[in-house]
């Protein structure tokens, strides 16, 4: 069954995007301030499919990948195959260290959550139930982003350099942000590192 996936993730890959320029369906969402490569966006409510992986960044990133292509591929009880859409959201996980002031978050080098946003249409009712027990279906209620554009290959310290430049902006402007860093990547891997359209986004009130 995996190396069925694999092979199928590969031909789905290459049949969307044989030039490495994105094809796919994107969320909707409203810009509500541009400030050139940093945006403040208001998102609509999404439904995503969500999977957690222990491994360092480069192997949650296939395993997570595969995981979730399964599910969209027919990996579900009504074996039911779904658009694949854009972007493919990963963000670390963090503990919280009990009884400080403020609370304070470090990361957990080894624990990465990815998630595909799922097609328009779908609800929490309707969407396709995973075989797989370690991805599941959930729902995000709308919010307000804060996000920054980048190309470049996509990579963890690439995530990390854009998340800081990200944080520091939001201190500067008087944002408050609401939860960690995540990467939001639009492109098939063998995209030219010029030509890709990578994101990190952090949530603010």
């Amino acid at each position: 069954m995996k190396k069925l996936i694999a092979v199928l993730t590969t031909i789905f890959l290459t049949g969307c995007s044989v030039f490495g320029l994105r094809t796919a369906d994107q969320p909707s969402y409203q810009v509500l301030n541009d400030y050139g490569n940093i945006q403040i966006r208001h998102y609509p409510d999404l439904l995503i499919a969500e999977t957690e992986i222990v491994a360092d960044y480069k192997n949650a990133s296939t395993q997570g990948f595969q995981r979730l292509a399964g599910y969209i591929f027919g990996n579900n009880q009504k074996q039911q195959t779904l658009a694949m859409t854009a972007p493919v959201i990963q963000e670390q996980q963090t503990e919280t260290l009990a009884m400080t002031a403020p609370v304070i978050q470090q990361k957990s080098e080894d624990r990465w959550l990815m998630a595909f946003v799922l097609p328009k249409g779908y609800l929490l009712t309707t969407a396709p139930i995973p075989n797989d027990k370690a991805v599941t279906i959930k729902e995000l209620p709308d919010k307000k982003v804060a996000v920054i554009q980048y190309t470049g290959s996509l990579c963890e310290s690439g995530i990390e350099k854009n998340a800081g430049t990200l944080s520091i902006w939001l201190n500067q402007q008087g944002f408050k942000a609401l939860s960690p860093a995540r990467s939001a990547a639009y492109d098939p891997p063998w995209t030219l590192p010029f030509l890709r359209h990578n994101e990190v986004h952090i949530d603010i009130e």
